[in-house]
């Protein structure tokens, strides 16, 4: 990781390499989006648009030819890096990956709307067999609202997920800057997240409430839990520093997610949620332990 940031850092031309080869290639978009955020977050977005401008064009090369998400991610990550930059405050970011969802929601709908509807279709097919009796004791009006929730959910799960590898970028584009300039600097950075009572609490509000306001506000479920599930994240890598436990805690928590994520993904919310109440972290705060201070180079 070391290697790939100081190559990325050595000059224009090696940036534009990274940043542009990684755009055209399948798969690797997510590279290419983090090495962006790295030239943006530590040289400006003045020095660095020359730069990010090339790595758009295979983006859009790719968006001609029904493929929308490599754009999306880049444009998507290097707005919240200039937001971070700006800003140095990592809340501001996840609140603002929400709106930044909404707009891959909107433009995943209108690009990818039929083969959305097919799932969409198949999955209702499956309704009966998935909600086992359940399902019978519906009425129609029930299964009809049920029936017609399913494509914005699916439409919302869709965008998080870009919505997710957005942060995800930013992460790792933070990561190398505080690898290079900063050593240890993302670390505490990261630990220090946590929501508002307020924020949170509205994220959670309209996590509940969404599909009451109409089908298609029901992909606001999924969006808005993204932020409240980096919060849980940077929880427990804060208690884990503040109790000097091993990374044998993190190795787990992360296998664990992956593995049952349906089960760990809300826990995650959960604690992001009452750690906003209760601040966890403040009260089994270490007293001879300072947390030191944030990456926050811009």
């Amino acid at each position: 990781m070391r290697a790939m940031a100081n190559f990325i850092m050595r000059g224009r031309v090696q940036a534009s390499l990274v940043v542009v080869g990684c755009a055209a290639l399948p798969l690797l978009f997510w590279l290419s989006a983090a090495a962006g955020c790295l030239v943006l977050l530590r040289r400006g977005l003045s020095d660095a648009v020359g730069i990010l401008a090339w790595a758009l064009l295979p983006a859009l090369v790719w968006w001609y030819f029904g493929e929308p998400r490599t754009f999306m991610v880049l444009l998507g990550s290097l707005g919240l890096a200039a937001l971070l930059r700006a800003s140095e405050s990592w809340v501001r970011v996840l609140l603002v990956s929400v709106a930044l969802g909404l707009l891959y929601a909107v433009i995943l709908g209108a690009v990818f709307r039929d083969p959305i509807e097919v799932m969409a279709q198949e999955l209702q097919k499956l309704l009966p067999q998935v909600l086992d009796g359940l399902y019978q004791q519906l009425s129609v009006e029930e299964r009809a609202r049920l029936g017609a929730l399913i494509a914005p959910v699916l439409n919302g799960l869709i965008a998080a997920l870009l919505q997710i590898v957005s942060v995800l970028t930013l992460i790792l584009g933070r990561y190398w800057q505080a690898l290079l300039y900063n050593p240890g600097g993302f670390g505490r950075e990261f630990r220090s997240i946590r929501l508002p009572r307020v924020p949170a609490l509205l994220l959670l509000v309209f996590m509940l409430l969404g599909p009451n306001f109409g089908p298609q506000m029901a992909m606001l479920t999924p969006l808005c839990s993204v932020p409240l599930m980096f919060a849980g994240l940077a929880l427990v890598h804060g208690l884990v520093a503040e109790k000097r436990l091993g990374r044998f805690w993190l190795v787990g928590l992360y296998v664990t997610l992956l593995l049952f994520m349906q089960l760990v993904y809300p826990l995650l919310v959960v604690f992001a949620i009452v750690d906003s109440l209760i601040d966890f972290r403040g009260r089994f705060a270490s007293k001879d332990v300072g947390n030191g201070s944030a990456d926050g180079e811009g």
